[in-house]
């Protein structure tokens, strides 16, 4: 019988030698083929290392690494800052400890960027010797996070309030309190850099999510009136570029508001890509509702449930877990999207990169190494979410029956 097994077993797959004779050099012109293929990307790859190692000038970066970071926030006040890297080393190792997967990508990540900032050649004068200790010393908060994580008293919810009470905390440690003289106000024309990326993309994200949805519920909805506002907002926005939005949201909705009401500029930056994604993410919540059979509602109305519940215990998980890959691609493109807001004179990190060139005659013919960087910052942020989504549908079975 164990014969008869070993017979029918599937054969070994190739080891790798055996797979590059088989697929890479199995005739002469194949061979020729991969030879040159070989030799074009040996060349093309020591020209590349050889101008990031020695002939780039990165001295835009490298001497500017707090601009980059934020902005033209206050010097003296950059100890904010430092409590929030703490919040956020803290939260991970938790987050770490309880959730593992995803999360314990991101906290490796982020421990790399703290080792990459704490590590990065720069003069004193431009990155204190403070300002490194301090990463270093987040490394140690990550594990006591992971430590406390170990706790049997932290559960899941606890987590994810803690971290949506330190998103209150962190805006305002930001920005300050009126009349406080320890926790002055600081300005938002003052911040910039990967700051207000971040803060223009999460905040996007976070806030345009729940609206999102509750406009594909409203398009859906069986009373004419309701499915006809949402119909109307979303078709409008989607017809209506980014760039518009910003330019409407920035220089319009001013002139609507009385005299004595300012809303602050990067604020209404926010509001319009709020007001942007919210369109594009109803669509993509529409197609999961769409996708759930409607023989479960029925089955959930004749076991008596209502309405409410139908749609939030029934329908919505099942959408939602439909359409993560192009939620995931939204939210991907609406972090791309927050250069845009150099537009309406907001500083992100571009506008950062942009301005350094201009303010000092010495970078001129350095824009490629600048631009590579914000390339580089771009595509790491892009690739942890676009990982985060396909841990996410494997744990969620997306796409099995």
């Amino acid at each position: 019988m164990a014969s008869i097994y070993q017979e029918i077993r599937p054969p070994e797959p190739p080891g790798p030698l055996t797979w590059i004779r088989k697929n890479l050099f199995n005739n002469w012109y194949n061979s020729l083929l991969s030879l040159g293929s070989l030799a074009l990307i040996v060349v093309t790859l020591v020209a590349v290392l050889r101008w990031i190692f020695i002939t780039a000038d990165w001295r835009p970066v490298a001497d500017n690494l707090m601009l980059y970071l934020v902005g033209q926030y206050p010097r003296e006040e950059l100890w904010r800052i430092g409590v929030i890297v703490s919040m956020l080393s803290l939260l991970l190792g938790v987050s770490w400890r309880i959730w593992g997967g995803v999360m314990r990508t991101l906290a490796f990540t982020y421990a790399i960027f703290l080792l990459v900032v704490a590590l990065w050649p720069s003069s004193l004068e431009s990155f204190a010797l403070q300002a490194r200790a301090a990463m270093f010393a987040n490394l140690g908060v990550i594990l006591v996070g992971f430590l406390l994580g170990s706790s049997h008293r932290l559960r899941g919810s606890h987590v994810l309030i803690g971290w949506l009470v330190s998103l209150a905390a962190m805006l305002v440690l930001l920005s300050g309190l009126p009349g406080s003289q320890s926790l002055a106000p600081v300005p938002t024309g003052s911040w910039g850099g990967l700051l207000v990326t971040l803060l223009l993309a999460v905040g996007g994200i976070v806030i345009s999510f729940p609206f999102g949805v509750l406009l594909a519920l409203g398009r859906r909805s069986a009373l004419p009136v309701v499915s006809a506002i949402s119909t109307l907002f979303i078709e409008v926005i989607r017809g209506v570029p980014l760039i518009g939005l910003l330019f409407m949201s920035s220089l319009i909705l001013p002139l609507f508001l009385p005299p004595e009401v300012r809303i602050d500029r990067l604020l209404r930056a926010l509001i319009g890509m709020t007001v942007f994604s919210a369109a594009y993410m109803a669509e993509n919540v529409r197609g999961g509702l769409a996708a759930v059979p409607n023989g479960q509602v029925e089955a959930a109305r004749a076991l008596g449930l209502s309405n409410l519940n139908i749609t939030t215990l029934i329908v919505l998980p099942q959408a939602l877990r439909a359409v993560i890959p192009p939620m995931v691609g939204q939210f991907i493109s609406l972090f791309k999207d927050t250069t845009l807001a150099s537009g309406v004179a907001v500083l992100e990190l571009l506008s950062i990169g942009r301005s350094i060139l201009q303010a000092d005659p010495a970078f001129i013919g350095l824009q490629m190494e600048v631009y590579l960087f914000v390339a580089a910052v771009f595509w790491i942020f892009s690739y942890l979410m676009s990982y985060a989504s396909q841990r996410l549908e494997v744990a969620l079975g997306v796409g099995e029956r």
